[in-house]
């Protein structure tokens, strides 16, 4: 799903349907074991966009939209950023904190991306600069313990593991201690130290060089990478 996020955004269309149809392509051509169990069911019965908008139920507020936003947030407008990251949520995630944790994802690399302040100020800069149909206090409180479901539980985690570390070797390592839905934490923190010039790139070079490198593996990826770079900085 973020693959197909940062294609959309590669694209000339940013409509809803557009990312629907992408979100199945890249399941059809790529089918993962990976995928909630429910929402892969409907990926193997739909066969394009249209079809997936009709069957889905958006009512989750869980972390899929948070996980995949991360790349919204290379966006050079923080308005932008914050439409185009409850858009993408609003497929499969139109809940108030589906979209909520999905904009604070996408924000954080935003933050991150364009030098906005310390990453130690973060939590601070999304308690004011988030919608404000959300509660500001949340962003300032640190995140405790092990990590549920909810989209919101896993930004917050994410937030507070990110504004307390420079290296990305002992953010992600902060992120697995939580236990819990860790994949999601550290996915959303290190997407946005990725961005951060405060942060040293010092994870192990096995986690890259040990992906699995098939049609839209570790090749296609940088791939992937070097084009959003040359589009968005």
């Amino acid at each position: 799903m973020s693959i197909a996020v940062a294609e959309w955004l590669l694209g000339d269309d940013r409509g809803i349907p557009a990312l629907a149809d992408l979100f199945v392509g890249a399941y059809k051509r790529d089918p993962r074991a990976g995928y909630a169990r429910g929402f892969r069911g409907v990926l193997e019965s739909v066969t394009d966009g249209s079809e997936l908008i009709a069957v889905l139920r958006p009512e989750s507020d869980k972390s899929g939209a948070a996980m995949r936003a991360g790349v919204i947030g290379l966006l050079p407008d923080i308005a932008d950023v914050r439409r185009t990251a409850a858009l993408q949520a609003r497929v499969t995630h139109r809940t108030l904190g589906g979209m909520t944790s999905a904009t604070a994802a996408a924000l954080s690399v935003h933050y991150c991306r364009y030098g906005l302040g310390p990453v130690a100020e973060l939590p601070e800069w999304l308690a004011t600069n988030l919608p404000a149909s959300t509660e500001p206090a949340i962003w300032r409180q640190r995140w405790l313990g092990k990590v549920g479901s909810p989209g919101m539980d896993s930004t917050r985690a994410a937030v507070t593991a990110l504004a307390a570390h420079t290296s990305m070797a002992e953010l992600l390592r902060s992120c697995v201690a939580y236990t819990g839905d860790v994949d999601t934490v550290a996915t959303i923190a290190l997407a946005a130290a990725s961005r951060c010039a405060e942060y040293a790139a010092d994870l192990p070079d096995v986690l890259v060089e040990g992906l699995e490198n098939g049609a839209f593996g570790r090749e296609y990826l940088a791939g992937l990478d070097a084009r959003l770079v040359a589009r968005f900085g």
